[in-house]
């Protein structure tokens, strides 16, 4: 088990899932920039920012499409970049070829990081569906080499 985990392929999965999930963290930072830009918030204490007029706060406390896009995103990062890690992590564990492991991890975070900028500038359908897509099968793909792995020892 030492061998698989001070591997390259580790290595690999490594930093493209930090890279993921960092893609993702950075996804909170993009949701305050468009509630602070479009004044947009859920809660009342955080109308008080700058501002301690009750009616115009009042106002603040609403929903903006731009913001519930962003958040929808982050959503769907979460829906996807998790179950990337999990399994992505017991994929490096099975050994395979670096190259295999380094195509499925390179296609995954680029289907991600598509899908955020087609998402998040609303560009036409399909084409966020097809990112979604590329990164759900290069998942299945993974878990797929899992399961026959663990059913064929």
């Amino acid at each position: 088990m030492a061998h698989l985990i001070n591997s390259d392929v580790f290595l690999a999965f490594s930093t493209y899932a930090t890279i993921v999930i960092l893609k993702m963290i950075l996804m909170s930072f993009l949701t305050i920039y468009f509630r602070m830009t479009r004044k947009a918030f859920s809660n009342w204490e955080d109308t008080a920012v700058g501002n301690k007029n009750p009616e115009e706060r009042k106002k603040m406390l609403q929903t903006n499409p731009d913001v519930e896009r962003v958040r929808r995103c982050h959503q769907n990062d979460l829906e996807n970049i998790i179950p990337f890690v999990v399994i992505g992590l017991l994929y490096a564990l099975t050994g395979p070829d670096l190259s295999s492991a380094l195509l499925h991890f390179r296609v995954f975070v680029g289907s991600r990081i598509i899908h955020t900028v087609v998402y998040v500038m609303a560009l036409p359908q399909p084409s966020r569906a097809l990112a979604w897509m590329v990164g759900l099968f290069t998942t299945f793909s993974m878990a797929y080499r899992v399961l026959t792995t663990a059913l064929f020892l």
